[in-house]
């Protein structure tokens, strides 16, 4: 039996600060694009968690020369350097590496150009344009109601026709745009009546003022401006963190490889590598393609896409795939893959698949906008037609009931009904440690009837820990924590670390060597000691995790000892199937763990339904097999292994530990450790999605009083504007009871 593979690069501690993974992205501003006369490096920073971290990676990377400036994005954890053409990102990692923080290079080609939030921004302040000027309009009306007139009032009106009219025509630039797009297509979407309600709101307004007419309805446009932006704010915010796991994926691919091209080593990018090309991987790199070991001995670690916990050995004619890390010795590999055709990048294919399939399922508010939007048309027009029938032909009159029966109708207390509650419900999560990203992922999220979790990094830390210290002799312990001491590997450093909370002390060995693939030898009283895999230390392996101690004292029964580790549970992790379980949901597990570690797991959770050693795909096709039978599958899962089965699922969510492929690919992410809100999640969710349907019926039973006033003539046009803002308000107030 082998060392386990080192700490996969998403299994890093909890952040410290829930904000650093709550807050909206920021643009990398040092980020600048590529010239003549410098590069731009992207770093993953799969440690960085805090504030602190910034400061202490920006400098230790403006310290390497010819490095011009840096610049954090802790959001997506990653760095961003501009630097002249000489220096390589083997430097900047060992750099980094050196103030403690491992890195991985990012392709910038294959990133966004930009992540900062303009779409927020620019509906924040037309929000707080038209807030400002609806204070103001409605200053003006109380002097106008409170008995101004004749060239007084007229004045007000041409005052308040100065500040609203600007107001609407800029802060309803989205719906206006919205409107278009629409109408040019055939379609009446949700800001259609929206538009023509804020129109004619102000040229009816307009048309009074000029002719000199006792009301306008300035006070009214600018209100329904501040509503309706109000409304789509919140649904943006719902929506700001979410980016795109398929982008991210390919962004990990590794951008360059080191060929043998006459026997001398060459860095290409990874795009000028084709089939049969002879590639040198370095001990803690990144397989760059896909392909077969021709040359050397290592073990790989497969968990980043297969979920196994163990590393496997390679040697010649050993297969390899884009995206394992190489932990012990230097390969030699013959191309098979490169690029696009590799397995990495079918992997990012196989997410946007499935992104593109979740991003069909709708809102109940776009739903429901489907009948809403012609209705109120119908009505409005039937009521001009009707009153202009019934009056003679008076125009003025016949409009104003238009105009009223368009605003009284006009869905913002619908737009409100969704965001409401999603920020209400958002909040008390986040509150209990779960960031919804997504718009939709609350209603979704009520619909859930089975739950599947990933194990490694998941359900469990994924970092061993030693389980029987106690079972050996404290010499022994020693000689294997000197002998542990001079290796990276995770079980090599949890024995290191399980012999010094113990309070025991390496033992003096002398010449130490690890040799790639089995383990570390050395010295000790003579005699040669070694530490690692079952047959090269001469012994049968165990049916668990666990390292060898071979003391070179012949065919004694202690002559070699197993050390054997376990994965500890994430804190929660039995409380929240338990909490599963007694909704009634059924709880599946998924792994591409061996089959005796997913055994025992699911033991000791009591988790019936279990599969391991599931691939990537097959984990995905396992939910989209769920999904096409009828059942609603919420995900769990860290790894890029998981990241296609996230996409694919009804709902899903991550650790903020996890690879940021598989956080950006879920619809909430997991602050803290504690999986135990998991369960809240769900009984949350079902609340926020009956006030939903709560504000839906306040919003019909409104519009059944409200509407035939506005028919008949007994509503003016700010009267409905009124009684609009007063159902938007009521439906704000119910979305509230969540919290």
């Amino acid at each position: 039996m082998t060392l386990a593979a080192p700490l996969r690069e998403e299994h890093v501690p909890a952040s410290a600060c829930p904000a650093c993974v709550a807050a909206p992205s920021a643009e990398n501003i040092a980020a600048m694009a590529a010239g003549a006369q410098g590069a731009r490096l992207v770093f993953s920073l799969p440690t960085a968690h805090c504030a602190a971290c910034i400061s202490t990676v920006e400098q230790a990377a403006q310290a390497v020369p010819g490095v011009r400036s840096a610049r954090v994005n802790l959001t997506l954890r990653r760095v961003s350097v501009d630097a002249d053409p000489d220096v390589t990102p083997e430097r900047m990692i060992a750099a980094l590496a050196g103030v403690g923080y491992e890195a991985h290079e990012l392709d910038p080609g294959l990133l966004s150009a930009t992540e900062t939030d303009r779409q927020g921004r620019d509906l924040l302040m037309r929000l707080g344009v038209a807030f400002f000027s609806m204070m103001n309009v409605m200053l003006l009306s109380v002097a106008v109601w409170s008995g101004a007139e004749d060239a007084t009032r007229d004045l007000f009106h041409w005052i308040s026709a100065a500040i609203a009219l600007p107001t609407v025509i800029f802060a309803g630039q989205p719906f206006f745009k919205s409107a278009w797009a629409s109408l040019r297509v055939g379609r009446l979407g949700m800001d259609v009546p929206i538009s023509l309600a804020l129109i004619l709101a102000s040229s009816i307004s307009l048309f009074e003022t000029w002719k000199g007419g006792h009301h306008a309805y300035f006070d009214a446009a600018v209100m329904l401006s501040f509503f309706l932006l109000a409304g789509r704010y919140l649904d943006h915010r719902t929506r700001a963190v979410a980016r795109s796991a398929a982008e991210e994926l390919a962004a990990l691919e590794v951008p360059r490889a080191v060929v043998l091209r006459d026997g001398v080593e060459t860095v290409v990018p990874i795009a000028e590598v084709a089939v049969g090309d002879l590639v040198r991987v370095r001990p803690g790199g990144r397989m760059p393609v896909d392909g077969v070991v021709v040359a050397g001995q290592s073990e790989l670690d497969r968990s980043l896409l297969t979920g196994e916990s163990l590393p496997v050995f390679a040697g010649p004619d050993t297969v390899v795939s884009a995206g394992e890390v190489n932990l012990t010795g230097p390969l030699t590999l013959r191309v098979t893959a490169a690029g696009r055709e590799s397995s990495l990048h079918r992997m990012a294919d196989l997410v946007a698949v499935a992104e593109s399939a979740k991003t069909r399922y709708t809102s109940l508010a776009e739903r429901a906008s489907g009948w809403y939007s012609p209705l109120v048309h119908i009505l409005s027009f039937s009521a001009f037609g009707f009153w202009m029938w019934k009056t003679g032909g008076d125009l003025r009159f016949a409009v104003n009931i238009s105009a009223a029966v368009l605003i009284i109708t006009c869905p913002c207390a619908l737009g409100l009904a969704v965001p409401a509650v999603v920020t209400a419900a958002s909040g008390k999560l986040f509150r209990k440690g779960l960031l919804i990203k997504h718009g939709t992922a609350l209603e979704r999220l009520a619909e859930v009837d089975t739950v599947v979790f990933d194990k490694t990094g998941t359900l469990t830390m994924g970092a061993p820990q030693l389980t029987n210290l106690a079972d050996h002799p404290r010499a022994a312990v020693e000689v294997a924590a000197a002998l542990a001491a001079a290796s990276s590997h995770p079980l090599a450093q949890a024995l290191v670390a399980g012999a010094r909370a113990a309070g025991i002390h390496p033992a003096r060995v002398e010449a130490l060597r690890e040799v790639p693939g089995y383990g570390v030898e050395g010295l000790w009283k003579g005699r040669r000691v070694r530490l690692g895999r079952a047959e090269w230390c001469g012994t049968e392996p165990l049916d668990a995790t666990a390292t060898y101690l071979s003391t070179g004292e012949g065919t004694a029964p202690d002559a070699i000892r197993a050390f054997t580790f376990a994965d500890s549970l994430r804190p929660g992790a039995a409380e929240a199937v338990a909490s599963l379980r007694a909704q009634g949901l059924n709880v599946v597990l998924l792994s591409g763990d061996a089959q005796g570690a997913v055994w025992d797991m699911a033991a000791r959770l009591g988790i019936a339904d279990w599969k391991a050693g599931v691939l990537p795909a097959e984990k995905a096709a396992e939910v989209q097999a769920m999904t096409q039978a009828g059942r609603r599958v919420l995900m769990v899962g860290d790894g890029l292994n998981d990241t296609a089965a996230l996409a694919a699922a009804h709902v899903s969510i991550s650790p903020a530990s996890a690879l940021d492929a598989a956080r950006v690919a879920s619809d909430i992410v997991l602050l803290g450790q504690d999986m135990a809100p998991i369960g809240d999640a769900l009984r949350i969710a079902r609340q926020a999605s009956r006030r939903i349907v709560e504000n839906f019926g306040i919003s019909a039973a409104y519009n059944v009083v409200a509407v035939p006033l506005a028919l008949v003539g007994m509503a003016t046009p700010l009267a409905a504007a009124a009684a609009m803002s007063l159902s938007s308000i009521t439906v704000s107030l119910n979305a509230l009871r969540l919290r």
